[in-house]
């Protein structure tokens, strides 16, 4: 009688045991979901915030020039990542474009992995915004500015220091919200 109790728990336990592994892994994937739900997803963290910007020199797709670091010396300026194979972009753009004619601080675009009749044909379409745009299409400038994939967008200041980075669109709330109060914070902060 003892070897079948201890046979029958042992029995029992190995069936518990199969029963629970199951329920412990969902239970797991509960939690680490769980662990996600409210996290902002474009909240990607850049080891280059406060950093000076990569060294690079690339054509304007506008004038042909070559525009570098010393282009922008000495003026806080937002430099907006995008593509016209970008559906993003487009969303976008419209508030690109207002941010752009109120004249703020200068908006440059980086031409990310593009054709350049493409671009040139998608801002036909719907307007350029831009100061001015650099083409960067194999992508290796975005490779040293770490992004992601357009849209995305980095405040810097009149220093050459990336202040802030924005992954996707610009929109009314990380405007007034994100860039404004930096914009405002670094504005007059330039070394000579």
């Amino acid at each position: 009688m003892a070897r079948t109790l201890r046979v029958t728990v042992v029995f029992m336990n190995k069936t518990v045991l199969k029963a629970l592994v199951p329920l412990v892994i969902f239970l797991s994937l509960v939690y680490l979901l769980y662990q996600g739900l409210g996290k902002d997803t474009r909240l990607l963290p850049s080891a280059l915030i406060n950093k000076p910007v990569p060294q690079f020199s690339l054509p304007s797709l506008i004038t042909g020039k070559t525009i570098n670091n010393n282009t922008f010396k000495g003026q806080m300026y937002l430099l907006n990542v995008w593509a016209s194979w970008c559906p993003s972009c487009r969303v976008e753009h419209p508030m690109v474009t207002e941010f752009a004619r109120q004249n703020i601080i200068p908006v440059y675009g980086l031409n990310y992995k593009d054709e350049d009749a493409t671009a040139k044909a998608w801002l036909k379409q719907f307007g350029n915004p831009y100061t001015d745009i650099l083409i960067d299409s194999e992508g290796l400038v975005g490779i040293d500015f770490g992004v992601y994939g357009a849209p995305e967008t980095f405040l810097i200041d009149g220093n050459g220091i990336i202040r802030h980075k924005i992954v996707g669109e610009l929109n009314p709330q990380n405007v007034k919200n994100e860039l404004m109060p930096l914009i405002e914070k670094y504005m007059n902060t330039i070394v000579k």
